[in-house]
């Protein structure tokens, strides 16, 4: 697995062997920050960040400052040595819990996103509950972006509000990348 452009592009992350863990791949990656366009001076929220390697690619890209939330503790340990490595400690917020947990810590802190980023596991129906969280907490700045990484086969319709549209839709085999907006009154 690799950081696949931008300043830290071709530099090599780690990703425990063994882990039941799905990293995004580099094509899959690749597309999502292609098609997102500049990032310079904005901020990132990847939930469910895994090895944190598209917050990393995020700050690679120009993204000011990246925070990552992931509950598995083994994967917080990958997470902050693929940033040591990087040598990004100062862009970087890890923040070691649920989503849930951790959108409300973030959104306690008045923190906000320019793009949140979620890959939540397959076929768990996280997909509506991530969207159901972010429309609580209400962590996206005006004008910012939600992606959300899932298998043809969610369902989260149900979960679309007056203030979370869909706005953009592309499917990669089984994978589906799945563009929204929030708009909060």
């Amino acid at each position: 697995m690799r950081i696949t452009g931008g300043d830290f592009g071709g530099r090599t992350l780690s990703f425990p062997s063994g882990s039941k863990e799905r990293p995004t791949s580099d094509f899959l990656r690749e597309t999502l920050f292609n098609l997102l366009g500049s990032l310079t001076g904005k901020t990132f929220l990847d939930l469910f960040a895994g090895s944190g390697s598209v917050g990393l690619e995020a700050a690679s890209r120009g993204a000011r400052e990246v925070c990552l939330i992931e509950k598995n503790k083994k994967l917080v340990k990958v997470i902050n040595k693929n940033i040591q490595t990087c040598s990004l400690e100062q862009k970087f917020r890890v923040i070691g819990a649920d989503v849930e947990i951790g959108l409300r810590e973030f959104a306690k802190k008045n923190y906000q996103a320019d793009v949140v980023f979620a890959d939540p596991p397959y076929n768990r129906n996280l997909v509506g509950v991530t969207l159901k969280s972010l429309g609580k907490y209400r962590v996206l700045t005006k004008g910012g972006v939600i992606v959300i990484q899932h298998s043809t086969k969610e369902n989260y319709s149900d979960f679309l509000t007056e203030n979370i549209c869909q706005v953009q839709q592309r499917k990669y085999g089984e994978n589906v990348l799945t563009f929204f907006k929030g708009e909060w009154k």
